[in-house]
């Protein structure tokens, strides 16, 4: 398990010469207006959206699971908490098929908990980039 941490950013390309950098890591993902890095250490999903008009730099955040046990674990838990705000089984997102389940924290952000089941060449679902 490792946290995600979605972010909006300006410009794709310097973005990506900067975290990586940053935390000395290659990117893991890279297609039009989207990049992502899987760092060892510490353990983090870095997910970029080249979104240069949005809002708030904050996309969204995550926790990536390796197994659907755990994401069933959590979407049962989170529908028991009555905080399951959707569950996605087999939808593409972010160039990848994914089963996940998102809630949003009081304060609007929104959070999922996922697995990547495999790559995809399309981006798929809008989820990632209603934040503006």
């Amino acid at each position: 398990m490792r946290v995600q941490i979605a972010l909006n950013v300006k410009d794709i390309d310097e973005a990506v010469i900067f975290y990586s950098k940053l935390f000395n890591a290659d990117v893991s993902k890279r297609m039009p207006g989207y990049a992502n890095f899987s760092i060892a250490e510490p353990p983090l999903k870095l997910v970029l959206f080249e979104n240069p008009d949005a809002d708030e730099r904050l996309n969204h955040l995550g926790v990536e699971v390796f197994s659907d046990e755990e994401v069933h674990s959590a979407t049962d838990r989170l529908k028991a908490a009555g905080m399951a705000d959707r569950v996605e089984d087999e939808e593409t997102c972010c160039y990848a098929e994914q089963n996940k389940v998102w809630s949003i924290d009081p304060q609007g952000t929104r959070w999922e908990w996922y697995r990547v089941i495999s790559d995809a060449q399309e981006f798929g679902g809008k989820e990632v980039s209603e934040k503006k």
